[in-house]
C-alpha cells in the first residue's frame, strides 16, 4: 500500500531520521555542528540539493538507463551542489568559509544519493519533493540541535552568526568564562552525537513498544468480540432449531 503524503514527509523527520536513526551524513554532522548557525546553514544547503535532485531524478527516472543511473545521479547532485556553493560564496561568505570543504562534499553525502536511488528513482515528482523536504528537515533539525548544544556548552553563546553585514546571536553573561571548550572539539562532537542518538533511539523504542502493545490489545479485543458474536449466533441457531422442532411436534 502506497504511503500517504504526510507519512512520506514526516518519515525523514522522526521514523527514519537520517542522522540519528539511519546514521547517514555523519561526517558533516560532526564537523560543522560547532555552532547552531553552521548546522542550520549546512542543513538548508543539503535540503535544497535534496529537493532539487530528487525532483530531477524522478522526472528523468524513465529516461536514465539502469546501467548508468548512479553516475547520472551523482552528476545531477553535483550540479545542484555547485549552484548552492556559488550562491553561498556570493551572498553568505562567512557561512561559506565556515562550512569549508564539507559544502562541496555534499555531492557524496549518503543521504542525498540514497534518497535518489531508493525513492526518487521509483516515485512521482511530487512524492519525491516531499521526501526530500522531510529528509532535509530531519537533517537540518538534527544539525541545529547538535550545534545548539555544542555551542552553548563549548562557547557559552547561542546562535552566533552573520548574514552579510548583519550579525546576530547572544552571549549569556559570564557563561563563556565557564564554557567547556571540549564540546566544540571533535571529542565533544562524538560525545553529543552518541548521547543524542542513544536518547532518540531509546525514545523511539519505547514508542514502538507502546504501539505494539496497543495493537496487540486491539487485536485481542477484536478476537474476544468475534468469539462473543459467534456464541450469540450459535445460541440463536439453537433457539431457532428448538422452535422449529416444537412446530413440527404440534
Amino acid at each position: 500500500m502506497k504511503p500517504s503524503k504526510s507519512k512520506i514527509f514526516t518519515n525523514g523527520i522522526i521514523t527514519s531520521n537520517p542522522v540519528f536513526r539511519l546514521v547517514l551524513g555523519t561526517c558533516p554532522t560532526l564537523a560543522v555542528t560547532t555552532s547552531a548557525f553552521n548546522g542550520l546553514g549546512m542543513g538548508l544547503a543539503a535540503t535544497l540539493v535534496l529537493v532539487c535532485s530528487n525532483a530531477l531524478v524522478s522526472l528523468l527516472r524513465k529516461v536514465i538507463p539502469d546501467k548508468v543511473r548512479i553516475p547520472c545521479f551523482v552528476l545531477i547532485i553535483a550540479t545542484f551542489v555547485t549552484l548552492v556553493e556559488m550562491l553561498l560564496k556570493r551572498f553568505v561568505p562567512a557561512l561559506y568559509s565556515a562550512l569549508g570543504i564539507y559544502l562541496p562534499l555534499i555531492v557524496v553525502n549518503c543521504i542525498i544519493l540514497a534518497r535518489a536511488e531508493a525513492f526518487a528513482s521509483t516515485n512521482t515528482v511530487g512524492d519525491s519533493i516531499l521526501d526530500g523536504l522531510g529528509m532535509g528537515l530531519g537533517f537540518t533539525l538534527s544539525l541545529m540541535t547538535m550545534g545548539f548544544i555544542r555551542e552553548f556548552l563549548g562557547a557559552g553563546t547561542i546562535f552566533v552568526g552573520s548574514l552579510g553585514e548583519i550579525e546576530f546571536g547572544a552571549t549569556l553573561g559570564a557563561m563563556p568564562d565557564y564554557a567547556m571548550s571540549v564540546f566544540v572539539m571533535p571529542a565533544g562532537g562524538f560525545l553529543v552525537f552518541g548521547l543524542m542518538m542513544a536518547l532518540i533511539n531509546w525514545a523511539m523504542d519505547k514508542y514502538e513498544q507502546k504501539r505494539k502493545a496497543k495493537l496487540e490489545a486491539e487485536a485481542l479485543h477484536i478476537e474476544e468480540s468475534k468469539r462473543y458474536l459467534d456464541e450469540i449466533a450459535e445460541s440463536e441457531e439453537v433457539k431457532v432449531e428448538n422452535l422449529e422442532g416444537q412446530e413440527v411436534e404440534a
